[in-house]
């Protein structure tokens, strides 16, 4: 029992060195440390090229509070890929404080950029087990840039490009009056939302195109940022066959490979589906036939006689009450004869989007049924302009 003791009293004399060295205002070397590193490269980087950094520091002290403070990063736009991470390593059999900060940077300028010294802000603890500031810094580090290659319209240096075309529904088998929808997504790692090319023009000599806003979304990965980009339209065959979309594409930068690459997306014929006639032959959805007419057998004189008397009645029973400032044309109570609701309903069926506004507009000037007529073009009008609105849709809105 007493050799038991002796052992834990010299055990306890022994470490109380280690525990003084740990709990006083002296910060030896070695005990606190902060480096930046920058990812090997096969190359000099150009401008606007991801570069990675690692911001890492070791410590062998009790840290009560910490604050990172970074340089001014001039000369370089940058982003922080995800939040700070602590952990517990094992460095010369000695269990260490480990953080780590993952940084993407993107220099604007070539030459000799130099990154300053990041400062990690410290509060440890004495004898006393009193609080005090410590600063721990790294070491300024310079990175060289070459110019970016001026042979293309727009700089796009990528690490990983993925490009989809995707589409609605099958684009040569259209119903009539259906549209498609075609989303192209590009997915660009290294690269940030501001870099990603413009939204193409789409065209088609005898197509509708309607182009949706772009929309653009960026995920961090320890890799670096991650850039989404949807570019969207709405197709439809301007005529009653079909059209063709015209191929596009844009150049990008392979950094990893070190090579000029291009994107090409293929034209795409856009049609309406087609039916299979008796004989076989393909024929357009559009073309229906026409069953022959039954004979005519026209009704007697009673007949013909009640049914006048009938719908003058109805008549005059639904204009009872009317004030009356003119005498109207037979033609605005027979939606038959009337010009504008004709030129509406051939304007929806030729799918003229125009020219359906345009017999609105003049239906909801005056005569019966104005205001129903003004309130269906603001809502024709919030279809079009919000990107609401389906091809398809124009038809059944015109009934």
């Amino acid at each position: 029992m007493f050799a038991v003791g002796v052992l834990a009293l010299a055990m306890f004399v022994l470490l109380i060195p280690a525990i003084a060295s740990g709990q006083t205002r002296e910060v030896r070397p070695g005990e606190l440390k902060l480096e930046v590193s920058v990812e090997e490269r096969q190359a000099t980087p150009f401008t606007r090229e991801m570069v990675l950094l690692t911001i890492r520091g070791t410590y062998r002290r009790y840290i009560t509070r910490e604050k990172l403070v970074q340089p001014e990063l001039e000369g370089f736009n940058w982003s922080q890929l995800g939040p700070d991470t602590w952990r517990e390593e094992r460095v010369d059999g000695r269990k260490v404080k480990v953080f780590i900060r993952r940084m993407a940077v993107y220099p604007e300028r070539p030459g000799d950029l130099t990154i300053g010294a990041f400062r990690h802000r410290l509060t440890l603890t004495d004898e006393g087990d009193d609080w005090f500031e410590h600063d721990v810094a790294s070491e300024p580090i310079t990175i060289e840039v070459d110019p970016a290659p001026a042979d293309g319209e727009w700089w796009f240096p990528v690490r990983q490009l993925e490009v989809s075309d995707q589409w609605s529904n099958a684009p040569d088998q259209l119903t009539p009056g259906e549209g498609v929808l075609r989303v192209i997504r590009v997915e660009a790692l290294g690269a940030t939302p501001e870099m990603i090319p413009p939204m193409p023009e789409l065209s088609s000599p005898s197509g509708m195109i309607f182009a949706h806003p772009e929309k653009r979304l960026i995920q961090l990965t320890p890799e670096g940022p991650k850039t989404i980009a949807f570019w969207r339209w709405t197709i439809r065959p301007g005529n009653d066959v079909s059209a063709v979309v015209e191929p596009l594409g844009f150049d990008y930068y392979d950094t990893t490979t070190r090579e000029k690459r291009t994107v090409e997306i293929n034209a795409q014929r856009v049609a309406y589906g087609e039916r299979v006639t008796e004989s076989g032959a393909g024929a357009p959805a559009t073309a229906q036939a026409v069953p022959e007419p039954a004979e005519a057998v026209l009704p007697g004189g009673p007949a013909l006689a009640a049914a006048l008397a009938v719908f003058a009645a109805a008549l005059a029973l639904g204009l009872r009450g009317r004030a009356w400032t003119g005498v109207p044309r037979l033609s605005d109570w027979v939606p038959g004869w009337h010009p504008q609701r004709r030129a509406l309903r051939c304007a929806a069926r030729a799918g003229r989007v125009g020219e359906v506004r345009k017999a609105l507009v003049a239906l909801s000037g005056a005569g019966p049924g104005a205001e129903t007529y003004r309130t269906r073009l603001a809502e024709l009008d919030r279809a079009i302009y919000s990107g609401a609105a389906r091809p398809g849709d124009l038809m059944r809105f015109a009934r």
